[in-house]
C-alpha cells in the first residue's frame, strides 16, 4: 500500500484540473468500466457524503452489491471505496489500481489523482460485480473527473451553496450551471435545492435533456435528536431510527427517500424493510460524529464552508446546552471571513490548528478573522496539542467540537487514541 500511495502522490501534483478528456481516455484505456455499471450520480455542496451512505446502506439492506465512490478519504486510500458500507481491503485495492496508474503512466496528457481514483472507482466496482455504484462527485459536476458516465440510474443533486469558488463560479447560478452538468438525456434527476431561481436551473437542463425533474417532496414529518440517534416521523415509511446525528441528517434522509421512490419507479426492488435496517445500521464519518460519549463529550464535524457551519451551530442549540471547547482548521478557499459571526454564541474557546493539506489556511489568517468577535482564541502546534489543552480546560458540562475541514480527521482520531 505504501508504494500505491507513492505513486499516486506523483499524480497529485498536477492539483486540480477540470476537464474530461483525461478521464475519458484513461477509461477508455481501461474498456469504460463505467458503462457496466448501474450508477447513481450525486452532486451538490453539502450533504453528498451522507446522502451516498444513507442510499448505498440502504440498496445494500435490500440485498443489492452496492458501492460507494466519496471524498476525500478520511482514514487511507482505502477509504475512497466501499463495497456493502466496507472499505476496500488493501489486496484487493493493490489488484485494481495498479493497473490505472500504469495506463494513466502512458498517456501523454497525464491524469490528476482524482481522475485516477474516480476511473479506478469503476474499474473496482465493475470488477467485483456491483449491482449498483452510488459515485459522489469529486467537484463540480459538468467537467468532475466522475462525470463520464452516459446512463445513470439516477442523478442526484443535493443542494447548491457557495464553495470551491475558484473552480466553479462565484455565483449561486454560475455554481448551479456546473452541478446541472450531471443531468444525462432521458435519465430522472432529483435535487433537494429549493431556492427558485437556482432549482429553475436545475429544471431547465433537464427540460433540455428530456429528463424527469423531481424537486425533493416532504418525506420527514418531524424528527427527534438524541445522542444515540435521530427519530423520524416519516409519510409512507413510518417511524424510522437513523444512527447519523446532526441537524441536517433528517433533510439527507428525506432526499434519500424519495430516491427509494423514484428508483422504484425504475422497478428496483427496495422494501420498506431495507430502508429501515439501512438507516438503522447506516455509517457516516466525520459529520458531527459522537467520538466520545463522555468524559468529555467529544464530536467531529467537518462543517467546512459557511453552510456547513450554520448547520453545526444549528447542531450545537439542539444537543447542547453550554458552549464548547472548539478546535478548528480550514482550508484557504474557504468564505473563513464569516465564521466569527456564526460561532461567537458557541464558543466557550477557540484551539486553531492547520490541516496537514497543501490548500490548508495558516491558522494566523483565521485568528485574525476571529478576533473581532470572539476573544478566547490559541494557535497550536498540532492537532494533538490542540485536543490535550482542550481535554485540560473542557469545563465539567460542556464539549469538545473539532470542526472545519474534513483532512482533520485522521489527525485528529490519531490525537483522540492517545490522549482519550
Amino acid at each position: 500500500m505504501i508504494k500505491l500511495e507513492q505513486d499516486l502522490k506523483k499524480f497529485s501534483a498536477k492539483g486540480i484540473r477540470l476537464g474530461l478528456s483525461r478521464v475519458r481516455e484513461l477509461a477508455e484505456r481501461l474498456g469504460n468500466p463505467q458503462d457496466q455499471l448501474k450508477i447513481i450520480h450525486v452532486a451538490g455542496t453539502n450533504g453528498k457524503g451522507s446522502f451516498g451512505a444513507m442510499l448505498a446502506s440502504v440498496l445494500t439492506n435490500a440485498g443489492y452489491r452496492t458501492g460507494h465512490f466519496a471524498s476525500p478519504a478520511l482514514l487511507g486510500i482505502c477509504d475512497y471505496f466501499r463495497i456493502n458500507q466496507n472499505c476496500i481491503p488493501d489486496q484487493i485495492l493493490t489488484q485494481i489500481l495498479p493497473e490505472v496508474i500504469r495506463q494513466a503512466e502512458q498517456m501523454q496528457d497525464q491524469p490528476t489523482e482524482f481522475e485516477i481514483l474516480a476511473v479506478g472507482a469503476y474499474l473496482l466496482f465493475a470488477s467485483q460485480k456491483c449491482d449498483f455504484a452510488v459515485i459522489e462527485c469529486c467537484m463540480g459536476g459538468d467537467s468532475d473527473c466522475t462525470n463520464i458516465i452516459q446512463n445513470p440510474v439516477l442523478s442526484v443533486i443535493t443542494n447548491i451553496q457557495k464553495d470551491h469558488c475558484t473552480f466553479l463560479g462565484n455565483t449561486l447560478e454560475e455554481i448551479a450551471r456546473h452541478k446541472a452538468g450531471i443531468i444525462k438525456q432521458n435519465c430522472p434527476v432529483l435535487t433537494g435545492e429549493k431556492n427558485p431561481e437556482i432549482l429553475q436551473i436545475i429544471q431547465n437542463q433537464s427540460e433540455r435533456l428530456q429528463a424527469d425533474c423531481y424537486p425533493v417532496e416532504n418525506f420527514v414529518l418531524s424528527a427527534d435528536y438524541h445522542l444515540t440517534g435521530t427519530e423520524l416521523k416519516c409519510r409512507k415509511f413510518g417511524e424510522l431510527h437513523l444512527a447519523l446525528l446532526g441537524a441536517y441528517q433528517p433533510e439527507n434522509a428525506n432526499l434519500v427517500l424519495h430516491a427509494v421512490e423514484i428508483l422504484r419507479k425504475s422497478d428496483i426492488l427496495i422494501p420498506d424493510q431495507a430502508v429501515r435496517d439501512g438507516f438503522v445500521c447506516c455509517r457516516w464519518h466525520g459529520r458531527f460524529e459522537l467520538i466520545s460519549e463522555k468524559d468529555p463529550c467529544v464530536i467531529f464535524d467537518g462543517g467546512h464552508n459557511p453552510d456547513g457551519i450554520r448547520v453545526l451551530t444549528e447542531s450545537l442549540q439542539l444537543y447542547f446546552r453550554t458552549k464548547s471547547i472548539l478546535i478548528m482548521g480550514v482550508m484557504a478557499d474557504k468564505e473563513y471571513s464569516r465564521y466569527a459571526e456564526m460561532l461567537q454564541n458557541y464558543a466557550e474557546k477557540i484551539l486553531l490548528v492547520r490541516p496537514d493539506h497543501p490548500r490548508s489556511l495558516d491558522p494566523k489568517y483565521l485568528q485574525q478573522a476571529l478576533q473581532n468577535k470572539i476573544q478566547e482564541i490559541q494557535i497550536c502546534e498540532s492537532v494533538s496539542d490542540a485536543l490535550q489543552t482542550a481535554v485540560r480546560i473542557v469545563p465539567e458540562d460542556s464539549q469538545i467540537i473539532c470542526l472545519g475541514s474534513l483532512y482533520l480527521y485522521q489527525e485528529f482520531s490519531d490525537a483522540m487514541k492517545k490522549t482519550l
